[in-house]
């Protein structure tokens, strides 16, 4: 005879529920910050006891892990094939753009998980794990601003390493805007900056206010 583990739907599998644990574990750091998402609280939002989370995590160190593991293995595999996107410099960029704003749309958590860790990340030993995906996510644009160089899409005085920076820096802030501010300003946001990049969002052959 089969029993059914306690805290697990009927018909759930292991990876199920523990991915609904983690889900829970990302929103409840989102809400509530790193120090006040107990195991407690992490179990409510999953539907489950403390003691069936236990089953699945030995201790919440092991869970926050997990969860730090996750948003990587989310975010970076579908920002890589953004930036394979066919077309030039501006057009990948865009694609990764927009692969970002899709990610903020699907897991409205994620960016302010992120943050949450971040602001606490001197006292966190999981640090390193973020630096590594804000690493990668520096080598993505990279590739890209290195291909863009090679094929002479970039104007001959510009700095490629600065241009990396500047892409990084406006990702990076956007990203933290995600946590902070309404969908409808982030999104916005997102679409001016494509503008920017693509330079269409100022009005070039317009005079000063007067």
């Amino acid at each position: 005879m089969t029993t059914t583990q306690l805290g697990r739907p009927v018909g759930a599998s292991g990876e199920q529920t523990r991915a609904r644990i983690i889900n829970a574990a990302m929103r409840c750091v989102a809400e509530k910050g790193y120090s006040k998402a107990t195991i407690r609280s992490i179990a409510c939002m999953a539907g489950m006891t403390s003691a069936s989370l236990y089953n699945y995590f030995p201790n919440r160190s092991a869970l926050m892990e997990a969860a730090i593991a996750a948003r990587a293995d989310i975010a970076l595999p579908r920002l890589h094939r953004a930036a394979q996107h066919s077309g030039g410099t501006i057009d990948r960029i865009e694609a990764v753009l927009d692969e970002s704003g899709k990610l903020m749309h699907e897991y409205p958590d994620l960016a302010a998980f992120e943050w949450a860790i971040r602001a606490e990340g001197a006292s966190l030993k999981t640090t390193e794990t973020g630096e590594v995906q804000f690493l990668e996510l520096r080598q993505i644009i990279e590739g890209i601003v290195d291909d863009g160089f090679r094929r002479g899409e970039l104007s001959k005085d510009a700095d490629a390493q600065a241009a990396v920076e500047v892409l990084y820096a406006l990702l990076y802030g956007l990203t933290e805007l995600a946590a902070s501010a309404s969908p409808r300003t982030y999104h916005t946001t997102l679409e001016a900056s494509k503008r920017l990049i693509r330079g269409t969002l100022f009005d070039h052959e317009a005079g000063p206010n007067r």
